[in-house]
């Protein structure tokens, strides 16, 4: 099975390069600052979702353990409420697994990602 993994972002160039340098993420991405990927996919944002209280605990843990979080570029305005998903879709672009994120930090396993056929 060939497999291709994408990063989709709304972002600018200079953010999303800038994000690839911070976290070290070595796939490929496709910059959709019109969004018409993420409204396809049925992407929207959350304030509700973005900033609820498991989340904000999360977050302060982090902060109490000193983990880093990838620095911002503070020119580029960016939309903390956008939320993700997960796909796989097959050669013909059909989909064969979807998930929509909650929050920020809501992500499938990899083995539901990796069972999608």
């Amino acid at each position: 099975m060939n497999i291709q993994v994408v990063v989709v972002s709304f972002g600018c160039q200079e953010g999303a390069s800038h994000w690839l340098q911070q976290t070290g993420c070595q796939y490929d991405m496709l910059l959709d600052p019109e969004r018409k990927v993420y409204g396809a996919f049925g992407l929207g944002a959350s304030l509700k979702k973005v900033l609820n209280f498991s989340n904000m605990l999360i977050y302060s843990e982090y902060v109490a353990n000193d983990m880093e979080f990838p620095q911002e570029l503070p020119w580029i305005q960016d939309d903390m409420f956008q939320l993700g998903g997960n796909f796989v879709l097959d050669e013909h672009g059909k989909v064969l697994f979807s998930h929509h994120c909650q929050s920020p930090i809501d992500r499938p396993s990899v083995e539901d990602i990796l069972s999608a056929q």
